[in-house]
């Protein structure tokens, strides 16, 4: 699993989705998390940040600036490029599945989901990125 001191950034519009998110990864064991309500915020938090971002868990539906748009941006960049993407979201067909895994995204959730769940994807991600 990834170092529990990894700074953990939220990115969901709805309040309730970053709350929920950032439960699972306290009770997982995370201890500094931060959030940011769309991408352009997220962009924010993710150039101004130290010590860095570690991992990025994203919502796909969000104004301004979508989580696709934030991944490709993202992977675009060289200094960020190599941070683990979890997507969070509602999209659950194939062709969506399939834009997001070649924009980069690392793993994804289908709401709802459950803490396993989340666990599971994260130590898939963790493992992919350390294998």
């Amino acid at each position: 699993m990834f170092d529990l001191s990894t700074k953990v950034l939220i990115v969901d519009d709805m309040m309730t989705m970053r709350k929920l998110v950032g439960k699972v990864c306290k009770e997982l064991g995370f201890t500094n998390l931060v959030e940011a309500s769309d991408g352009i915020q997220a962009w924010e938090v993710i150039q101004s940040s130290n010590p860095p971002i570690g991992l990025i868990i994203s919502d796909w539906n969000m104004p301004n600036c979508s989580g696709l748009d934030l991944c490709k941006r993202l992977r675009g960049d060289s200094r960020f490029g190599k941070t683990p993407f979890l997507m969070v979201t509602a999209e659950a067909e194939q062709h969506q599945v399939v834009e997001a895994l070649k924009a980069g995204v690392d793993n994804y959730v289908i709401k709802p989901f459950t803490g396993p769940i989340l666990t599971e994807k994260l130590e898939s991600i963790h493992k992919k990125r350390s294998g």
